[in-house]
């Protein structure tokens, strides 16, 4: 696009400087500055018809460069337009995406997806070479919710669990008085 706008440019300032040529070579009724351009010439060029001959191309001209005018103006539009949207698209594809589930996907807490998400586990720890994660974790009281192990994306790592704290140490038993002896 930049190509054709240049050419068109070009061809733009050409006729801009031929209107500027033909509308000094024309003879005005007071002979102004036709006759500086040696207001005979156009009579030996032309003819006796050389006026109207003049103002012919210079219509012409100008209905050329109008029409560049326009062309012109609309092409740089567009070009701003397609860098705009360039941008655009790149803003777009560098913005984050928002880790929020889809409408109507199942949750973490479904006895299915945690099968499933086990599973996946498995298979990863396999792939790496290291031993699969028993189940030794005891099963939670009735009624009770367990805390529903959610994976982590390639590349992230999970910060370690924080320690539980140490159990305070039971209080002493009272030291009982000895008996007085009977």
């Amino acid at each position: 696009m930049a190509i054709v706008i240049n050419i068109l440019l070009a061809i733009h300032v050409i006729v801009s400087l031929l209107i500027i040529l033909l509308v000094l070579m024309q003879r005005p009724k007071s002979e102004g500055l036709g006759a500086a351009f040696g207001g005979g010439m156009t009579d030996n060029l032309f003819g006796a018809q050389g006026t109207n001959v003049l103002q012919t191309i210079t219509r012409w001209l100008g209905c050329i460069f109008f029409g560049l005018s326009l062309t012109l103006s609309i092409l740089y539009v567009k070009k701003e337009q397609s860098k705009a949207d360039r941008s655009l698209q790149q803003r777009l594809l560098s913005a984050p995406v928002p880790a929020t589930p889809a409408p109507g996907a199942p949750s973490a807490s479904d006895p299915e997806v945690q099968k499933v998400m086990e599973q996946l586990q498995k298979e990863i720890e396999k792939q790496k070479g290291a031993p699969a994660p028993t189940d030794a974790t005891p099963a939670p009281a009735e009624g009770a919710t367990a805390p529903v192990p959610v994976p982590t994306p390639p590349g992230e790592t999970t910060p370690a669990p924080a320690p539980a704290p140490a159990p305070a140490p039971a209080p002493a038993a009272p030291e009982k008085a000895p008996e007085p002896a009977k």
